[in-house]
C-alpha cells in the first residue's frame, strides 16, 4: 500500500494530499475536491467519533481463525466492507485516470475479494454511464446509487440500473443540496416519505437509503419499505457541523435493528474501525476516500491490496477481542467508560 499511496499522492496533487491519517483537517472546505464542506468539522467528526470508542483486549479464549464473512441482502461477502459510491474523478480527484478506469478498478477489485463495490451518480452523465457499464460487464456485481433527482430523471436512471443486472440499488438522499451539483446547475432535493414509498414500490430491486442520521428517519425508512439504510453524513461533504456516524449509530440501531439492514459509513480507516462499527450494531460498513486513494494509486491491484490490508487488520482485531464471527459481534468488546 505504501507504493499505491505514493502514486495516488502524485496523481491527486492539488485535490488530495493523501495524508497519513485521512481525517479532513488539511482539506477542510475543499469541495469540489476530497474535503469536507465549510469548516470540515462533519468530516473530522466521523474520525473523532469512531476514535472515541475503544476495544477491550481479550486473550483467554479459543478464537484463532475468526470468520470475517457476512450475509448481506442474500449475498455472502468475505468481508463486511463495501466500497462507498464516489464519482467525479475529473473534478474531485485530479483526473489523472479516467472515470471508467476508476470505476472498473473499484468494482473488479471488490469482486476479486468477494465483496461489493458501489458506483456513484452525478454530472456529467458519463459518471453514472461508466458505473452502469461496469456493473453490466460484471453480470450485476455492484450497487448503483442514484441522486435524489426530479422524477423523470430519477425513474429513467432506476430503469437503467435494473438493466445492468444489479439486484440492489441505492439512493444517496444525503446528497440533497450537494454543492457540486448546484454549481453545475443540477440541484437535487430531499424526498418526502410519501414520494420515497412510491419510488420504492416501483423498483424491482432491493432498495437502500443512504444518509440516515437519526432514529426517527430510520423508523421512517422501515415504514416506507426500504430494505437497508446507510448511516452517513455523506463524508461531511453536504452539511457542516453534523455529528459523526459512529455517534448516532447506536441510537439508530436501537430504533430499527432486526427490521432493516444497517450499514455504517464515515471515518472507517482500519480493520479495528470496522470491528467497532459492527460492535455498535452495524451489519456492514462502507468505506469511501481510502478506496478512492487505492483505486487512483493502483487501480484494481490497489483496491485488492487495500481490502487485503483491512481484512488482515480485522482478523487481528477479532482475535484480540475474542470475536469469532463478524456476523455476531458482542457489543461488550467496546470499553465502557461509565
Amino acid at each position: 500500500m505504501k507504493e499505491v499511496r505514493q502514486t495516488a499522492k502524485e496523481r491527486m496533487k492539488g485535490y488530495c494530499r493523501v495524508c497519513p491519517v485521512c481525517d479532513g483537517r488539511a482539506c477542510a472546505g475543499e469541495v469540489p475536491g476530497m474535503g469536507g464542506i465549510g469548516t470540515g468539522s462533519a468530516f473530522m467528526n466521523n474520525l473523532s467519533a469512531l476514535a472515541a470508542f475503544r476495544l477491550n483486549m481479550k486473550t483467554l479464549h479459543d478464537v484463532a481463525e475468526p470468520d470475517t464473512g457476512i450475509e448481506l441482502f442474500g449475498k455472502r461477502l468475505a468481508v463486511p466492507v463495501l466500497a462507498a459510491p464516489i464519482g467525479g474523478v475529473s473534478f474531485n480527484m485530479g483526473g489523472k485516470i479516467s472515470e471508467e478506469d476508476y470505476i472498473r478498478a473499484i468494482l473488479e477489485g471488490c469482486v476479486e475479494k468477494d465483496t461489493l463495490g458501489c458506483v456513484g451518480d452525478g454530472v456529467p452523465a458519463f459518471i453514472h454511464e461508466a458505473g452502469y457499464a461496469a456493473i453490466r460487464e460484471l453480470n450485476g456485481a455492484g450497487i448503483p446509487f442514484i441522486k435524489p433527482w426530479e422524477e423523470t430523471e430519477l425513474f429513467e436512471k432506476l430503469e437503467k440500473a435494473a438493466d445492468t443486472g444489479a439486484d440492489i440499488v441505492g439512493m444517496d438522499i444525503d446528497a440533497a443540496g450537494l454543492v457540486t451539483l448546484k454549481l453545475m446547475g443540477r440541484p437535487v432535493t430531499p424526498k418526502s416519505p410519501k414520494k420515497l414509498r412510491a419510488i420504492i414500490d416501483k423498483t424491482p430491486m432491493k432498495f437502500i437509503l443512504k444518509g440516515i442520521m437519526t432514529p426517527d428517519e430510520a423508523r421512517l425508512a422501515v415504514d416506507i419499505g426500504a430494505d437497508g439504510i446507510v448511516v452517513s453524513n455523506h463524508g461531511g461533504r453536504v452539511l457542516d457541523h453534523t455529528p459523526g456516524a459512529a455517534e448516532v449509530l447506536p441510537g439508530v440501531v436501537e430504533a430499527v435493528k432486526g427490521n432493516i439492514t444497517v450499514i455504517a459509513d464515515g471515518g472507517v480507516r482500519t480493520g479495528g474501525d470496522v470491528l467497532k462499527m459492527l460492535a455498535l450494531g452495524a451489519d456492514a460498513v462502507m468505506i469511501g476516500r481510502p478506496f478512492s486513494i487505492a483505486a487512483v494509486g493502483g487501480l484494481k491491484s490497489g483496491v485488492e491490496a487495500f481490502i487485503d490490508q483491512i481484512h488482515s487488520e480485522l482478523v487481528s482485531a477479532m482475535i484480540l477481542t475474542g470475536t469469532a464471527s463478524a456476523a455476531a459481534v458482542d457489543p461488550t468488546i467496546l470499553y465502557d467508560f461509565s
